[in-house]
């Protein structure tokens, strides 16, 4: 059985680096959800991404993704393997090569959200 706990830690640790400069929704051993300050028509926050831990898996879910698909272009077909729906990226195990592309595409998922003022 994978030791989720484990990936937990590290796909947070790829998001964890935003919660200073967004506003943290949750944030404890199971989920960091992280909301911008943009307000949309409706008024309500404009999400940006969170990381949960499941009974069998570790979602990580990025808003930026899904408002703009041409982000995930230049991502790999290991990586795009690990998609569920259009903005979520579900991990078993540790998977380093992963996560470091994941946080690259993270960070452009922040520049984008950057150049379309939401952040």
């Amino acid at each position: 059985m994978p030791n989720l706990d484990a990936v937990f830690s590290e796909c947070r640790a790829v998001l964890a680096p935003y919660a200073s400069k967004l506003d943290a929704i949750r944030d404890d051993e199971a989920e960091l959800y992280l909301d911008t300050r943009h307000r949309q028509k409706n008024g309500k926050a404009l999400f940006f991404g969170a990381v949960q831990l499941k009974k069998s898996f570790v979602s990580y879910h990025l808003m930026p993704v899904y408002l703009n698909p041409a982000l995930l272009d230049s991502i790999s077909d290991e990586l795009r393997q690990r998609m569920q729906g259009k903005s979520c990226f579900n991990f078993k195990a540790p998977e380093p090569a992963l996560l470091k592309e994941l946080a690259t595409l993270t960070r452009t998922a922040w520049d984008d959200y950057q150049r379309q003022g939401y952040v």
